[in-house]
């Protein structure tokens, strides 16, 4: 029992140790990382005297960054909406609700440019079937082929009339803020390299198909109750039971390149 309890306390005290470790900000007003500062200003108590020194250095390299990226950089945006945060509030951080409604915000904004189009905005590369996807295993790397591929190119093609129909029942989704509605918006952002289709398995018949392009997102009306999500992401197989009553986002993969 003494052994027990020894081994409770090291665990404790090593996992306090790292837990103080990865939050350790005593060297921070020597940082030059916009990253390191941003996560100080969010993680410190609101009297911390370094934030009066911290949040216009903060804020000083953002312009400095904005004005010397290269026109295509992508940083560019977040730098610009994490300077906009800062000059109302101490820090960018946001609470859920906050988080959800600039999700929804920039949903509403792309679906309303696809129905103006009367087409998809998503640019993606088609699946090839011939196209094997490579896995690495601790042993070896495996070759596996894309059995998905048909099925991704056949779901990604939609007819104007279908694609203009989904597009207005997601509209229609994002703006309902009615609880009692039987059906909401499930979202699906793919990280990965790979095409992916995620299947959501409900009660009964209920099934859904959603294909992602690698890199990309995309967006599903479904009805409200339990569901198994799988996918087959670069040959390895997702899956995660979700209770969906409300309106949520699933992230899938890393890419290798990063």
């Amino acid at each position: 029992m003494k052994k027990i309890l020894l081994l409770f306390s090291l665990c404790i005290c090593f996992g306090l140790s790292a837990q103080k470790k990865a939050k350790d900000y005593s060297n921070i007003l020597k940082s030059k990382n916009i990253y390191e500062i941003n996560a100080f200003l969010r993680d410190a108590h609101p009297d911390d005297p370094r934030r009066s020194v911290l949040k216009p250095k903060v804020m000083d390299m953002m312009r400095d960054y904005i004005k010397n990226a290269h026109p295509a950089d992508q940083k560019v945006k977040e730098m610009q909406e994490m300077l906009a945060l800062l000059k109302r509030r101490p820090s960018t951080k946001i609470t859920f609700d906050e988080m959800n409604a600039i999700i929804k915000q920039k949903q509403i904004a792309k679906y309303k440019a696809e129905l103006a189009a009367k087409q998809s905005t998503v640019v993606y590369t088609p699946s090839n079937a011939n196209n094997a996807i490579v896995v690495n295993t601790s042993a070896s790397t495996a070759a596996i082929p894309n059995a998905e591929a048909e099925e991704f190119n056949m779901l990604m093609k939609v007819s104007p009339v279908e694609h203009r129909n989904n597009t207005v029942k997601i509209l229609n989704s994002l703006f309902d803020n009615d609880p009692t509605t039987k059906e909401c918006i499930v979202l699906i952002e793919n990280k990965s390299d790979c095409n992916i289709i995620v299947r959501m398995e409900g009660v009964g018949t209920t099934k859904y198909r959603l294909a992602v392009p690698a890199h990309n997102e995309n967006s599903i009306v479904v009805e409200k109750g339990n569901y198994l999500f799988t996918s087959l992401v670069c040959g390895a197989q997702y899956a995660s039971q979700k209770t969906i009553q409300k309106p949520i986002m699933v992230a899938l993969g890393t890419s290798e390149g990063k």
